[in-house]
């Protein structure tokens, strides 16, 4: 995976201010930094799905969504655009398979940092300060030893370097997402602590229900996930991907059992059927939205979509955080 409205609504948008007193934009309202929102109890709203827009705008089966990031930036910023005016207060860049070592995967490694600042160029132009700009990483694709073979120092060096682009591109934050494997979560957020100590560090696990509880295809629990990211120093914690909106909840709440940090939750819109060829989510806004109340009162400081889900989606949820703040 906001209080402002996109231009074009007739509203003034909301800016923020960085820690080193800068203020981004003009306007009557100066955006606190992201995690001073959060502690002040703001509800922020996430967008939705990267790889299911882009698969609207010509994405094979197949083919890595960083492509786009070399060939066709303007979908970038369409998608940017469409999450901005549905009300998303943190937008992500495409970025989410662009670690080197995952980007080998297609021969692109060699193209790492083109595609990363690709892709945070692409929203800045859209967003500026309008929203929350977070760089979106996701796991390698390899498995480390001893299970793998690969060594814990190629995948820190892989999340250094992707990150050390993002940072210097300009994003407010690092989301390290959908993960499975604790031991690479925890090297992507000292990868992100290391190249910057001050950027908010958001970190995603994807969890499995199952008859013994919540657990990741690697074998871990929320309370043992929830320990790890804290240790290491994510800011905010949750979990995203792999789950309908009403497992998210009680993923969240078993989250909110083990911690007080700050939670954020990216939801699917349900888990997909295939029919004819195309995987159709079932969930729809408006029943994700109505779960989604489950999640403010549960203390959930970030709140998004994952898989399937479209602007349409962002801007129910986005109706729901603001009754909610009323």
């Amino acid at each position: 995976m906001r209080s402002h409205k996109a231009k074009g609504k007739g509203q003034k948008a909301k800016f923020r201010t960085h820690g080193d007193g800068e203020t981004r934009g003009q306007g009557d309202i100066v955006k606190r930094d992201l995690l001073e929102e959060i502690k002040r109890g703001k509800v922020l709203v996430a967008d939705g799905a990267m790889g299911t827009m882009l698969m609207e705008r010509g994405l094979k089966p197949g083919e890595p969504p960083e492509s786009f990031n070399l060939t066709n930036t303007s979908a970038l910023e369409e998608i940017a655009r469409l999450y901005l005016e549905a009300g998303a207060d943190l937008i992500q860049t495409n970025t989410f398979g662009a670690s080197s070592l995952k980007l080998s995967s297609y021969a692109l490694d060699d193209r790492t940092e083109e595609i990363n600042r690709n892709a945070v160029q692409a929203v800045k132009k859209i967003v500026g300060a309008q929203a929350y700009i977070y760089g979106s990483c996701g796991p390698t694709g390899k498995i480390l030893k001893p299970y793998g073979d690969v060594e814990p120092d190629d995948v820190y060096q892989s999340f250094e370097q992707q990150m050390k682009v993002l940072v210097s591109a300009g994003v407010d934050a690092i989301c390290i997402e959908t993960m499975i494997d604790l031991n690479e979560a925890q090297l992507a957020i000292k990868a992100a602590k290391n190249v910057s100590a001050d950027i908010p560090i958001m970190a995603t696990m994807t969890f499995d229900a199952t008859p013994k509880g919540f657990y990741t295809i690697m074998g871990v629990d929320i309370e043992t996930a929830v320990r790890g990211l804290e240790d290491e120093g994510a800011d905010i914690i949750g979990s995203n991907c792999g789950n309908g909106i009403e497992n998210m909840v009680r993923i969240a709440q078993e989250f909110r059992k083990q911690t007080q940090r700050a939670l954020i939750v990216q939801s699917n819109a349900g888990i997909p059927e295939m029919k004819e060829g195309t995987a159709v989510y079932p969930e729809t806004p408006a029943f994700m939205a109505e779960k989604a109340q489950e999640l403010l009162t549960i203390g959930v400081s970030i709140i998004g979509g994952c898989c399937g889900t479209t602007p349409a989606y962002i801007s129910a949820l986005k109706n729901v955080v603001n009754a909610y703040r009323r």
